[in-house]
């Protein structure tokens, strides 16, 4: 049986955002990409609403020993279900996840239907503006004129930014892979280290000439350094 690897995506990410982790590793592992449920209506904490999708995500699929893969909110997702169920998650690989510190000014888009802000914005979130593909970009401008996806956007990143993980980080012993561009103005490189730091079976690898999401913009060099740990 195919180990199970589960690719959480961040706040303004979707299931795209892991096409080349897919074709890399389909071959070899069990992937999943849930889309995470940042738009659902509801009364619970956002953060704690999308740990308790993962845990019933993970449940309802009959999934053991995961391997969790987060990128931004996904990684913090990630975090705080490994932290709750450690006898289910085999690996933990985090990419500019949330938990410590966010630069919110970069990493949300308040000026809803304005275009050429949020191209500006989403080319932000990458060392190569080229990144900021036109559909990207249109992707992301629709989800800004949907008010009820806003309201959503809005309270997750409210709850992620009260949702501060280093108390819980040192009692994760779950072996960590840290993937981070030197270039991340979302979550710093400072992030990364305070990870490391923090986190006491972690490994932590820097992409240069990279941004927030590794995964999209240097998708064989973080297919390089993911594999082996996949592997070990």
């Amino acid at each position: 049986m195919k180990q199970s690897l589960i690719l959480l995506h961040g706040l303004f990410g979707g299931l795209s955002n892991w096409e080349g982790v897919t074709a890399h590793f389909q071959s070899h592992y069990n992937i999943h990409i849930p889309p995470l449920p940042i738009y659902d209506d509801h009364h619970q904490d956002k953060l704690e609403y999308l740990v308790d999708f993962l845990e019933s995500y993970i449940i309802n699929n009959e999934l053991e020993n995961v391997i969790l893969v987060g990128n931004s909110l996904g990684g913090h997702v990630s975090i705080l279900y490994t932290h709750r169920h450690p006898e289910k998650v085999a690996k933990l690989v985090l990419t500019g996840s949330s938990g410590l510190y966010e630069n919110t000014s970069l990493g949300s888009f308040p000026k809803r239907g304005n275009y050429a802000y949020i191209r500006e914005r989403v080319a932000n979130i990458f060392y190569d503006p080229a990144t900021a593909t036109d559909a990207l970009v249109e992707e992301v401008f629709n989800t800004t004129r949907d008010i009820r996806k806003c309201f959503g956007i809005v309270k997750t990143a409210k709850s992620a930014n009260r949702n501060y993980v280093a108390a819980q980080l040192p009692e994760i012993p779950t072996p960590t892979l840290l993937i981070w561009g030197e270039d991340d103005r979302v979550t710093p490189p400072d992030v990364a280290r305070e990870f490391h730091h923090y986190l006491p079976n972690a490994t932590l690898v820097m992409l240069p000439e990279c941004g927030h999401a590794p995964m999209m913009e240097r998708p064989a060099a973080f297919n390089a350094i993911l594999e082996p740990f996949l592997a070990a």
